[in-house]
């Protein structure tokens, strides 16, 4: 009794500790946000837990590399298996030798809903938090009553979430915003950045083939014949740029050097940001980089092509689209020739309307205008938000 009670003063008056598990580079950036929030409104706060370069550049020492358990696919993680079963066990065993006041799990439910499951089961009273509603709107909707049993309260990066938790049994879910309304500035062009399509010479057109070895290994020789099609066959000159990410980028110079017509490669965030600016329409990987194209303003085709096993998800999805912009406007502006559909004569004939003053590109535009009003918060961006309710739930 003596000790809990020395538990319970420690807890109200020592620093506060946060744990947190990030699965992935997108999770590892929300972490970081996260912590800065924590820090501003708590003070003194001890981080531990798993993360990545940008988690570690706010103070945290993840307890493994996240290039351990960043994998994705049904392939992919079957390959990795027995690493990611280990790294399971060894963070729930962290979090309950550390007894910390929360814990925030970031993402990737395929890892981080594994250790909250046992962490659960060792530290019942623990309060979890889960950053990032997994897609049960999407496939596998009885997860979100399941939750219920390991997450105490769901951050919702998308508008509809919390009610589409509500209606399926999941936990109490609250809309935090996503990230990228804290940069819109940086994602929208300043005045002569992107000339009006009727009088540019040269349309600026963005080829993003993802950030993941697979999915890049997929999809670049069928955007390289895209866009050789295009190029010939557009009403004017065509200028591509391709953004690459680090760790795929000599992947992508290898694959590019052989197509008929070469892209432009950029590198670095700003380089990818400029080229957002400028763009007239892209064609893109299906993933968070499609929501920043929205809200950049830039029409869009999406495509995806996963393996043969992975198809079959297919026949399990609840919704028509996987494009965020479509989820959350709740119309299909956004066209998606997906898997069998992926062929550069089908992403051609898409993309090719894009390029010109048509209803198609006009419709994207006008319902892309709708999507700050469809994703407005108060005041506060989304990291201090998550992080007020990070706080209450730790009793702070």
């Amino acid at each position: 009794m003596a000790d809990d009670r020395r538990e319970e003063a420690k807890a109200d008056t020592g620093p506060l500790h946060v744990f947190l598990v990030a699965g992935e580079v997108s999770g590892d950036n929300l972490g970081a946000g996260l912590m800065r929030a924590l820090r501003a409104q708590a003070g003194e706060v001890r981080f531990s837990g798993v993360g990545g370069q940008a988690m570690a550049a706010q103070g945290l020492d993840s307890l493994f590399p996240l290039s351990d358990i960043a994998v994705m696919g049904f392939v992919a993680v079957i390959a990795r298996i027995r690493t990611i079963v280990a790294r399971v066990h060894a963070t729930v065993d962290a979090v309950a030798a550390a007894r910390p006041d929360v814990l925030v799990i970031i993402d990737s439910p395929d890892f981080t809903h594994a250790v909250a499951k046992r962490v659960r089961r060792r530290l019942p009273d623990l309060k979890i938090v889960d950053y990032v509603s997994p897609s049960v709107w999407a496939w596998r909707p009885g997860r979100a009553r399941k939750m219920r049993a390991y997450v105490d309260h769901l951050l919702a990066l998308l508008p509809f979430e919390p009610q589409a938790h509500a209606r399926l049994g999941g936990p109490p879910c609250t809309y935090v915003g996503h990230p990228l309304i804290e940069r819109l500035g940086t994602l929208r062009p300043s005045t002569g950045e992107r000339p009006p399509l009727a009088e540019a010479e040269t349309l600026n057109v963005l080829v993003l083939p993802g950030s993941r070895r697979s999915e890049v290994t997929r999809l670049l020789p069928v955007l390289g014949e895209t866009v050789a099609r295009v190029a010939a066959q557009a009403s004017r000159p065509v200028r591509f740029v391709l953004p690459a990410v680090d760790h795929v980028a000599p992947l992508i110079r290898a694959a590019v050097a052989q197509w008929p017509v070469k892209p432009t490669i950029v590198s670095g965030e700003d380089a990818k940001y400029a080229a957002f600016r400028q763009a007239h329409a892209a064609i893109a990987a299906s993933g968070t980089v499609t929501l920043e194209l929205a809200l950049a303003g830039v029409p869009m085709v999406v495509t995806y092509k996963v393996s043969p096993v992975e198809a079959q998800v297919r026949h399990f999805l609840t919704v028509t689209t996987v494009t965020y912009a479509n989820l959350i406007l709740g119309e299909n502006v956004v066209p998606e020739p997906l898997q069998w559909d992926c062929t550069p004569d089908i992403l051609t004939r898409t993309l090719l309307p894009l390029l010109d003053e048509t209803p198609l590109r006009q419709r994207q535009i006008e319902a892309f205008s709708r999507l700050d009003a469809a994703m407005a918060i108060d005041a506060d961006t989304p990291s201090v938000k998550a992080a007020r309710i990070v706080l209450a739930q730790a009793g702070r």
